[in-house]
């Protein structure tokens, strides 16, 4: 069987962030942590960067808003330039409405494309969900995960570590694969 990592439990929601500290001054980089509730102040524990995500939304809404303008003004002045009321062929003032709609709609794909693959998913099973303890995350339990694909993973070494910062029940995620 495959080893994919391993988890430990802890008590609260302090010795987790204590734990995630600890796990990145060790030098571990695949490691994650979980909880019922979000912790203020754990990415900043487990040292984890600014997400990307605005930056593509922000592209992505952008783009958008040059599709639409770029679109309404070629229409308008190229494809079919037809007099309106005296106004002239490129009249921008009517344009904004479209290009706001496609700024923001672009800008709501980008959002969920840029999150689904960013958080690696659709991922229907995780090696974790073969734990039974690892259940308890939803309602009370505070754990730390270390994948095996960590530089500094070995079974032995990371079990003692996790032991020594405070973790309890420290099991071994095994699966098929």
């Amino acid at each position: 069987m495959k080893t994919y990592g391993i988890i430990a439990a802890f008590d609260s929601p302090a010795q987790l962030m204590e734990a995630a500290k600890q796990m990145r001054t060790a030098g571990y980089t695949h490691f994650d942590c979980h909880s019922p509730f979000p912790i203020h102040g754990m990415d900043e524990a487990m040292g984890l960067k600014r997400s990307p995500v605005g930056y593509i939304v922000g592209g992505m809404a952008a783009l958008g808003a040059t599709i639409g303008f770029s679109l309404q003004t070629w229409v308008s002045t190229s494809a079919y330039p037809l007099v309106i009321s005296g106004k002239p062929f490129f009249s921008w003032q009517a344009f904004i409405i479209i290009t706001f709609a496609l700024f923001v709609l672009f800008g709501a794909f980008g959002a969920v494309i840029g999150m689904f693959r960013l958080n690696r998913l659709p991922r229907l099973h995780h090696p974790l969900f073969y734990s039974d303890a690892f259940a308890r995350v939803t309602d009370d339990g505070f754990m730390v995960s270390v994948e095996s694909g960590d530089a500094q993973f070995d079974e032995e070494k990371t079990r003692a570590f996790l032991a020594s910062i405070g973790g309890q029940n420290i099991e071994v995620i095994r699966g098929e694969g």
